[in-house]
């Protein structure tokens, strides 16, 4: 059974949220802090969360960021009331997978949990049974979620890993903006290029000799990147 931890200081939504996945057949547990939230999350006994950003004691943000910093890949949906994009562009570089902005619907939420453990999912199955790649210098095990550079480990975040598990799926072909934010976050996210570019720089920085004449991560003009390696 799929287990879903929820992290939401409002008790009402909190309770709400709980009741109706638990009739989709989730199990699922709710904390109302951030603090009491992160502890949860670190025992490593959930699939998915979904996390407010405005949280006492400890912000969703600040609860992302040391998930991720601790190793910790599970899912994150982030609920926000703020329509910035800033803020969703830094949710979603801080390591999240998705938002749902407030007010929303438990339909949209329940679509929006389905296409991340969908592509979760199929993110572990990219390459079949492999688990391992390497090019020029660079070793990658997405088992162990570690890449190493010249025998020195190297920390990527973990939209950064599944958007290098993408390329690495498709080698030698282009993926145009599109179809990377298919595969790496949600077709259906309202978001920019912007976002696209910081992360592929972000990763070029982290896996190429020289980020400014890629040797692997390509950019094509005008259709998008191909990965060569």
């Amino acid at each position: 059974m799929t287990r879903i931890l929820i992290v939401e200081d409002e008790p009402t939504i909190a309770r709400g949220l709980q009741d109706d996945l638990e009739l989709d057949g989730y199990a699922v547990e709710a904390a109302g802090d951030g603090e009491s939230g992160l502890a949860k999350a670190r025992t490593g006994a959930f699939d998915l969360i979904v996390l407010d950003i405005m949280l006492p004691r400890k912000d969703g943000f600040a609860v992302c960021r040391e998930l991720r910093l601790a190793g910790i890949k599970v899912p994150i949906i982030l609920l926000t009331a703020k329509s910035q994009e800033i803020d969703r562009v830094l949710g979603l570089e801080l390591g999240a997978d998705d938002y749902v902005t407030k007010p929303f619907s438990s339909r949209e939420l329940k679509a929006r949990i389905k296409a991340v453990l969908r592509r979760t999912a199929a993110g572990n199955e990219i390459g079949g049974a492999q688990t391992v790649f390497e090019f020029g210098e660079v070793k990658v095990d997405f088992e162990k979620f570690e890449l190493r550079r010249a025998g020195q480990k190297v920390d990527l975040t973990a939209m950064e890993f599944k958007l290098l598990r993408a390329f690495l799926a498709h080698r030698g072909k282009v993926l145009s903006i599109d179809q990377l934010f298919a595969e790496v976050w949600d077709k259906d996210a309202c978001l920019t290029d912007r976002v696209i570019y910081t992360h592929v720089n972000n990763l070029r920085n982290k896996i190429e000799d020289e980020p400014s004449r890629p040797r692997f991560l390509i950019g094509v003009r005008g259709l998008g990147y191909r990965f060569d390696g």
